[in-house]
């Protein structure tokens, strides 16, 4: 499996799982579903870990559409350089690392906006380069 389409995969999981997090609040916070939640959802207060976990989920399902494309087009035109695996690697890790940051609330030295602008250029970066290989 080339370097990219392992970072997609690893991304794929990551973005897969971050709707655990969200879960566990909601039933630590509000208890197990009732019948009568799904008919209406509770409007009780989370914490603000849930609702940065949840924040963090949405986030990632947001980014990693275009990622996803530009990945699978790269593999479709067997376009596959060290700076487009190099861009897949930080794009994974940048992601990673956004994630931990969103959900625990860390608001020091813009963290959560430098990581999510890291991971943003790698995905830019990796695009650049399939277009440019494309054309």
């Amino acid at each position: 499996m080339k370097t990219e389409l392992m970072y997609l995969l690893l991304t794929a999981i990551l973005t897969g799982v971050l709707w655990i997090p969200v879960v566990i609040g909601y039933v630590t916070s509000r208890g197990p579903l009732t019948p009568e939640n799904y008919k209406v959802a509770p409007t009780s207060t989370l914490p603000d870990w849930v609702n940065r976990a949840n924040r963090a989920h949405l986030n990632a399902v947001e980014s990693f559409a275009p990622f996803a494309a530009v990945v699978l087009i790269a593999q479709a035109t067997g376009i596959s350089t060290p700076v487009t695996a190099g861009c897949a690697a930080v794009y994974f890790y940048a992601r990673l690392v956004h994630a931990v940051i969103h959900i625990s609330g860390f608001g020091r030295l813009m963290a959560r906006t430098v990581v999510f602008t890291v991971a943003w250029i790698a995905f830019i970066t990796f695009a650049v380069v399939v277009l440019q290989r494309a054309m």
